[in-house]
């Protein structure tokens, strides 16, 4: 297993990469990558900026001959997606991403590469560092939880930039060039339970959904990838209504913006029951496993006899989360009219957890067209109220429109095609990028978004193409030195 990630082109890059690799930094735990980029940015001597919700802002001046240029902000985010596999012991908030190269591909063992978006961050570094580019004046601004919340975009002030162009360096496809993304709002949804003593005569299981590949729940909403909470309610909701199945804890999912790829839950079921439940169980994993067999080859069902419980959440309750998570939405809403294979508006049932006497289902809700998002969120409110659950909505983020007269788009189009020989793909992305909640603070600025080729962000499948970290660094280095005179 080759870890020297530094021995890869282009080396500045790989370096702050591994930088970064090293420094924890899960969403809502950047302390440490905050002051890691304020040390970095004073020890090149340049203007480093704290803004008041902890977004690090690095001013680099432009190289002699080139200060008549449009000032480029150069924009990522600081934080990652903590996600790892079952059977990694791995704590996100000290240990260090333990990545390695894999044939084309840098990728991490059993947890989340931060890839996403520390490719971008590094990048932005290396241009910070470099004393060899030709560049007019670069603001480098690098935000905080863009994964969970979008704080550091949300909390920006104006006047703290004087960019006339904003590169976002968060996009996953090397050759594409994205001008458009969806916006966002989280649901959720909360029941209130009793417990209830374990009825006489019963047995206990645990429920267990594992192996599911999960991912971005923006970009890979479209595979049709197995989500764990859906499954193991569709389990319940029958043997609830067959098998008198009663419910003691469940557990499913750690992340809105991530397909839950794992789910558990502890039930009891009546003794004079348990031959039909255990054969339904068997009829259930095949039945699952076959309609997944090309998505989630490495699914796992279990139901294993355990414990017996203190106690069982009351039948109507049970009842009525059943039915609710069972009939609410989840996936591909629709697809785009205006650009072939774009998802237009998607859910993510992400999240569901039982603690204390209450039932909480998190949502992420996504769309390009507001008002589709808001049916959405009406349609999502009008299942769980009816069941009995207290609604709320937060966090709401605005998509970024489309302009296909975007004059940084034309440039480097123009540059792309001279340069590689083929013109690049211009795309929206069903994903929340943080120009959107940016473009409103600075409404005067042209925005465009592109990276290296990231696959299965948000997963601990993530990995990033070798080659086409080369080509993105070679791409930012030209665009940069032919940005329009202001």
């Amino acid at each position: 297993m080759n870890k020297n990630l530094t021995e890869l082109n282009p080396k500045t890059i790989w370096a702050n990469f591994q930088s970064l690799l090293d420094i924890p930094r899960p969403s809502k735990k950047e302390e440490k990558v905050i002051q890691f980029m304020v040390d970095f940015g004073k020890k090149l001597g340049l203007e480093t900026i704290v803004d008041d919700v902890q977004n690090v802002i690095i001013k680099k001046p432009a190289t002699p001959g080139m200060e008549n240029r449009m000032v480029v902000v150069l924009q990522g985010h600081l934080d990652m997606v903590p996600q790892k596999n079952s059977d990694k012991v791995h704590d996100f908030e000290k240990d260090p991403i333990e990545a390695y190269i894999d044939g084309e591909w840098v990728t991490a063992n059993g947890t989340t590469l931060g890839a996403d978006n520390g490719m971008g961050v590094a990048a932005a570094m290396s241009v910070l560092q470099a004393t060899d580019l030709v560049h007019g004046p670069i603001e480098c601004l690098f935000t905080i939880d863009e994964e969970t919340g979008m704080t550091g975009a949300f909390g920006l002030k104006k006047g703290l930039l004087k960019g006339d162009i904003l590169m976002n360096l968060d996009s996953e496809d090397e050759g594409e060039l994205y001008i458009g993304c969806a916006g966002g709002i989280d649901t959720s949804a909360t029941f209130n339970y009793e417990s209830e003593p374990v009825p006489a005569g019963s047995n206990a299981y645990k429920i267990t959904i594992t192996g599911l590949k999960g991912g971005h729940s923006g970009l890979d909403i479209i595979l049709q990838r197995g989500n764990s909470n859906k499954m193991i309610t569709r389990f319940m909701w029958n043997a609830f209504r067959k098998m008198d199945l009663r419910l003691a804890s469940i557990e499913g999912g750690s992340l809105r913006n991530a397909i839950p790829r794992e789910a558990f839950a502890v039930v009891t079921v009546p003794a004079d029951k348990q031959e039909a439940f255990k054969k339904y169980a068997v009829d259930y994993y095949q039945t699952v496993k076959k309609e997944l067999a090309s998505t989630e080859p490495e699914f796992k069902f279990e139901v294993l006899q355990t414990e017996m419980p203190t106690s069982v959440i009351d039948k109507k309750t049970t009842d009525s989360f059943l039915s609710s998570v069972y009939g609410c939405p989840n996936g591909v809403i629709r697809m785009s009219d205006d650009m072939v294979g774009l998802t237009e508006t998607s859910l993510n049932l992400a999240i569901i957890k039982s603690v204390n006497g209450k039932i909480t289902i998190n949502c992420l809700l996504r769309s390009s067209v507001d008002s589709a998002k808001e049916d959405l969120t009406a349609m999502v409110e009008s299942v769980f109220v009816l069941a009995g659950a207290k609604v709320v909505h937060e966090g709401a983020y605005p998509g970024w429109k489309p302009n296909v007269n975007s004059p940084i788009l034309k440039t480097m189009k123009e540059i792309y095609q001279n340069k590689f020989g083929k013109t690049p793909d211009v795309k929206a992305i069903h994903a929340g990028l943080e120009c959107g909640l940016l473009g409103e603070v600075y409404p005067n600025m042209d925005m465009i978004s592109f990276g290296p080729t990231i696959r299965f962000p948000h997963s601990p499948d993530e990995k990033v193409n070798i080659a086409s970290v080369q080509k993105f660094w070679d791409y930012l280095v030209e665009t940069l030195k032919n940005v329009p005179v202001k």
